[in-house]
């Protein structure tokens, strides 16, 4: 078991768990994932490696409540236990030799860009981060990646705060000013990083993106996180989750994620009807 050390809600649909896991501390690094089961009857959900201490012997997660299993886990609180937490999955950000960086999150993607952003910043690279939200009353990490990098760009679509505007359309202008970077990583909605990587591609600009897909077992035995790059069939929980961005097969990852987008909207109604039953008792 896990036990929930800290608990803070970053907006209506984000929280933050800091979890006493010290063996997954002592070897995570940056772009890896844990593996975690609410209880027995609990399904496997992966949440990557938002954070982690190794002398505290902690590792933070960031989820958005979108479905049963992550509304299960919000319900925990801290002093509460995690039955299972697996982990460091995946294999860490491989960026080489750089000096110039932009690292770009979209929404709850900020959780997947932070630690980049924050690794980076601490071995000396030039960090640029540009997070993208809809709107100011979702905006998250905000102090945390003013602390991680060297220029930071907050935009919003609405413009309700920051510069109105998509992360692309900033990322546009920076390279039109003659910023030039080495590497671009980019995590968030699969749109988004789509388009990032058609914003990158013209200018040769190595682009790194994690990806998403559905994930069950964590060790590529089932074959559920399969996606194409480069023509070839990959699997996110241990070939990536980070890929080169100029090679990913976006539209058939987007297909696939949809595939029981039915099946989990009548789970989330069934659970709020048992809820409402309970109440009502």
């Amino acid at each position: 078991m896990a036990h929930i050390l800290r608990k803070r809600r970053l907006n209506p649909t984000v929280t933050l768990m800091e979890v006493s896991a010290p063996l997954i501390a002592k070897k995570a690094l940056p772009g890896q994932f844990i593996i975690l089961r609410v209880d027995e009857d609990g399904e496997r959900i992966p949440l990557t490696i938002a954070d982690f201490d190794r002398a505290a012997g902690s590792v933070t997660i960031i989820f958005q409540k979108v479905g049963f299993t992550t509304e299960l886990l919000d319900s925990l609180e801290e002093g509460d236990d995690i039955l299972d937490f697996v982990g460091p999955l995946g294999r860490p950000t491989e960026v080489g030799d750089v000096r110039k960086v932009a690292v770009i999150g979209g929404g709850v993607g900020c959780a997947i860009a932070y630690p980049q952003a924050k690794y980076l910043h601490q071995q000396g690279v030039s960090v640029d981060v540009i997070a993208g939200f809809r709107s100011r009353d979702i905006v998250i990490l905000e102090d945390e990646f003013r602390a991680a990098c060297d220029r930071f760009y907050l935009t919003t679509d609405d413009g309700s705060y920051g510069e109105k505007g998509l992360v692309t359309e900033k990322l546009q202008a920076l390279i039109d000013e003659g910023t030039r970077y080495d590497l671009v990583i980019a995590i968030g909605p699969i749109p988004m990083m789509k388009f990032v990587c058609k914003t990158t591609e013209p200018y040769g600009i190595k682009t790194l993106v994690s990806l998403n897909p559905i994930m069950i077992d964590g060790t590529g035995m089932c074959g559920g996180c399969r996606v194409t790059v480069g023509g070839q069939v990959k699997f996110a929980c241990v070939d990536g989750p980070d890929f080169d961005g100029h090679q990913v097969d976006f539209d058939e990852l987007m297909t696939r994620n949809r595939a029981y987008q039915e099946r989990e909207a009548q789970v989330r109604r069934d659970h709020a009807c048992r809820l409402f039953h309970q109440e009502v008792k």
